[in-house]
């Protein structure tokens, strides 16, 4: 049996043109030479030709498919997050992020060089602005990498945010 299975892989494969070149030159060989890869070798191509010129695949009617669409509608389906996850959790979370990003700033801006200003009326000089020393606020590659990932958990719960406000505006208006 394993051998009539395997005769019929490779025919198959030889057949679907998925084999490799010197494979498809023994297995023609074989077909030529051998009278059961012969015969089963017409056998499975008159399948295949049967399959491709007899064989309708069967469609369900609109109908069908509106049934369907229309009892699936009549059901409530809940939303799949918010009957488990805690808006607590959520927010909390936000607060933790929220406040290391201050903590990065505040430490970031305490590394920083600041310029000496003259003795004037102004607490900051404005032309002197662009010689402050940056290296100190973003020297370290986790520092940056961190600020990175807050920022983008900041944007995704501020869409979050504006999502149910939109939410919100558009039951009201139903």
């Amino acid at each position: 049996m394993s051998s009539q299975q395997n005769m019929e892989e490779r025919l198959w494969e030889y057949i679907d043109g998925v084999c490799t070149g010197d494979e498809r030159l023994f297995i023609a060989e074989l077909i030529a030479s051998n009278h059961a890869w012969r015969q089963k070798y017409q056998e499975l191509l008159e399948l295949q030709t049967l399959l491709n010129n007899h064989l309708e695949l069967d469609e369900p009617s609109m109908r069908f498919t509106q049934n369907i669409m229309e009892s699936i509608s009549k059901h409530h389906i809940a939303p799949a997050a918010k009957s488990y996850i805690n808006k607590r959790i959520v927010w909390g979370i936000a607060l933790f992020f929220f406040c290391s990003i201050i903590g990065m700033l505040i430490a970031g801006f305490a590394q920083m060089t600041w310029p000496a200003t003259a003795t004037g009326a102004s607490l900051i000089d404005y032309s002197r602005i662009s010689k402050v020393d940056m290296s100190g606020f973003f020297n370290n590659t986790y520092t940056s990498a961190f600020m990175m990932i807050n920022a983008v958990l900041g944007l995704v719960l501020l869409d979050m945010y504006l999502n149910r406000k939109k939410q919100e505006i558009a039951n009201q208006h139903k």
